[in-house]
């Protein structure tokens, strides 16, 4: 598990950079604030990593999840 570690570490660092703007521009789309855009990124990335029986992952946010968001926010509420 720890055999790869040199090479997973850095390689996580950049997804996480690259997700980041995409996590925040979907909350402020959707209208709900920022910090639940980077707390739902971190928190997606680690529970489908864990899951995941895949030893390559990929997840994270699409942009089209905004629209579906921002009616559920104005549905449901804040």
């Amino acid at each position: 598990m720890f055999k790869y570690l040199k090479n997973d570490l850095p390689a996580s660092i950049v997804v996480f950079f690259v997700a980041l703007p995409l996590c925040l521009g979907i909350a402020l789309a959707s209208g709900a604030p920022l910090f639940s855009g980077l707390i739902a990124g971190i928190v997606g990335g680690i529970f489908v990593g864990s899951l995941s029986g895949s030893h390559i992952g990929v997840s994270g946010p699409a942009a089209g999840l905004a629209a579906i968001v921002l009616t559920a926010i104005a549905t449901l509420g804040s």
